[in-house]
């Protein structure tokens, strides 16, 4: 299957919306088929403010209203303590709130961003799509990450080369309690980083300490600047690491 025959198949939807490669790609190609597509962004405290700007001014320039759905995930005790499975009922909430405020405004069919690349069956939040009947066009028409950026950069999308980006739960290790004071302390590490010229990064919290990852390009520069770094960051922790590794 193709996206364009599926979104023959499928001509009215409510997409799953983050502003992100896949989601930005998969809403233009529904424009682009003529499909009638809805833009859900869920806001919670898990996402940084500067993402939910960025995928309000994509979908306006795709002539699209992004509809966003307010979420206090943390009240839910099952994400809050965040176990091995947190991301399936993160996922079930959040696509729940979607598919009724989806139904709310005319459409029957949820989708999100899902693409071939990633690994639905390991991945607990795919786990929870599957069981509200969430589809995934990307997925199902065999598009990988890659072919997605390729297609992305052809269509003129100013996504087809942003890094990934994962919610910043994932930066506490599995286990530890989620709380909005350590959410707001990697959002606000992470920010500076950035500032500094810094992409595709990671700070996470181990313990007290904040362990920043960096693609392995960047290391050096890094190294050359960690007193400014460490000065800027180490109000928010106990001690300020480098992993050494880097990210790919």
């Amino acid at each position: 299957m193709t996206l364009n025959e599926f979104w023959k198949e499928n001509p009215s939807a409510a997409l799953g919306f983050s502003g992100g490669v896949d989601s930005a790609y998969l809403l233009y190609s529904g424009l682009a088929a003529g499909a009638r597509v809805g833009a859900y962004y869920i806001a919670t405290a898990f996402q940084p403010g500067t993402e939910l700007e960025g995928a309000r001014r994509l979908a306006e320039s795709l002539g699209v209203p992004l509809r966003v759905v307010e979420a206090d995930i943390l009240t839910l005790p099952e994400v809050a303590r965040n176990p091995p499975d947190r991301c399936c009922h993160c996922k079930r909430a959040l696509f729940s709130l979607i598919a009724a405020r989806a139904a709310e405004d005319g459409f029957a069919l949820v989708i999100d961003g899902t693409n071939a690349s990633d690994d639905f069956e390991s991945r607990p939040g795919m786990r929870a799509l599957r069981e509200l009947g969430v589809r995934s066009p990307l997925r199902e028409c065999g598009l990988a990450k890659s072919e997605i950026r390729r297609l992305s950069r052809l269509a003129g999308l100013p996504t087809w080369d942003k890094p990934s980006n994962s919610c910043l739960a994932t930066r506490l290790q599995t286990g530890v309690p989620i709380t909005p004071e350590a959410l707001a302390r990697v959002e606000s590490a992470e920010a500076i980083l950035h500032e500094m010229g810094f992409t595709n990064l990671r700070v996470r919290i181990r313990g007290e300490n904040a362990v920043i990852q960096l693609p392995e390009v960047q290391l050096e520069r890094v190294l050359a600047i960690k007193d400014k770094i460490i000065k800027r960051l180490k109000p928010g922790f106990g001690a300020v690491m480098l992993d050494l590794e880097g990210r790919e």
